[in-house]
């Protein structure tokens, strides 16, 4: 996405939700833009897959680069007159500008807005903000999760975007999200149980045929477990029998694993399949991030210096009491 999108997306899960949204913070962190995300009880996920996908969040935080609007307020923005909103809007993105930022983007469902008159309201809303959009040269992404949304909202938002964000899903039941990152590679976020195990023995299956077929792909099959938070022990025997069914050619590899994964594939038998390679996801970056403090992880660079964000007065609704102009991360939680 560039400036000038304004884009939806409907996330078939929570995990699809964290992982899109993870990415575009990241992306306008690494662009040096002001990002502002309006919570409505994902924030916390969202910073976890950052953290996950080693994006280097805190010191944003701190300066006000990255700001999370409480979910109180994402309430307030829909019970505020829309030339009220959309001043407090120009304020934030003309001091962006101001302040010495590339660029300024924004997401977040506002399914808060759904309690007003629905559909005039909410489409009156978006409207406005593609004007915004078009005016400014901002990014907007808004997200439409079907367990908020029925299927008539739905169809009506994609509507009145001009794109849809699309994302490759090799598997995803809500549970498990499965997404190709290679011809010989893919990442798992969620949990793995029994629902979902035989999902990945078909997913080593066919990967390993394909490998096997072809005469320039990797020998590694690689799965990376940095967002998997839970598996059964079926599951990890499963993956152990799988890595010793390989032929010498080929390895299993799994990567950035968590401790507590870790713990049972080594009762499971990991460290004596020859063919499985598990390389645990670093200590310090297993932490769910709890607020103001050092951040779990590190590794992608989120910009240099950030200047200080401006003021939006206290009627604005997004002030966090230090004067900054965008709301404390701890009022989010």
């Amino acid at each position: 996405m560039s400036p000038g999108d304004h884009v939806c997306a409907v996330p078939l899960s929570e995990e699809q939700l964290w992982e899109v949204s993870a990415d575009f913070v990241a992306d306008g962190l690494d662009r040096n833009e002001r990002v502002l995300y309006f919570d409505d009880g994902t924030a916390e996920g969202v910073l976890n897959r950052l953290s996950d996908d080693r994006v280097a969040f805190e010191r944003p935080l701190r300066t006000g680069q990255l700001a999370i609007v409480p979910a109180e307020a994402t309430r307030a923005i829909f019970h505020t007159p829309l030339p009220e909103a959309r001043a407090m809007m120009l304020e934030h993105i003309d001091g962006s500008t101001a302040a010495g930022y590339a660029g300024f983007r924004m997401t977040g469902q506002m399914s808060y807005g759904l309690d007003r008159q629905w559909p005039a309201t909410f489409v009156e809303y978006d409207r406005e903000l593609d004007g915004l959009v078009r005016e400014r040269g901002i990014t907007a992404l808004c997200l439409y999760d079907r367990r908020r949304y029925s299927d008539e909202q739905i169809e009506r938002m994609r509507d009145v975007h001009r794109k849809e964000l699309s994302v490759p899903t090799a598997y995803d039941d809500g549970l498990l999200r499965v997404v190709r990152t290679g011809p010989t590679s893919a990442r798992l976020s969620g949990e793995v149980d029994h629902s979902n195990r035989p999902a990945i023995a078909r997913l080593l299956e066919t990967t390993l045929d394909d490998a096997l077929r072809s005469h320039s792909a990797p020998s590694d099959i690689e799965l990376n477990l940095a967002s998997l938070r839970f598996i059964d022990v079926a599951s990890a025997v499963s993956l152990v029998h799988a890595a010793e069914g390989f032929p010498d050619t080929h390895r299993l590899v799994l990567t950035d694993v968590r401790p507590g994964v870790l713990r049972v594939l080594d009762r499971c038998g990991a460290p004596f399949a020859a063919q499985l390679t598990v390389h645990e996801f670093p200590a310090t970056s297993d932490t769910v991030w709890a607020g103001p403090g050092p951040v779990p992880g590190s590794g992608r660079h989120a910009g240099g210096d950030a200047p200080a964000a401006p003021s939006a007065g206290a009627d604005a609704g997004w002030t966090d009491g230090h004067g900054d102009g965008f709301p404390d991360l701890r009022e989010a939680r």
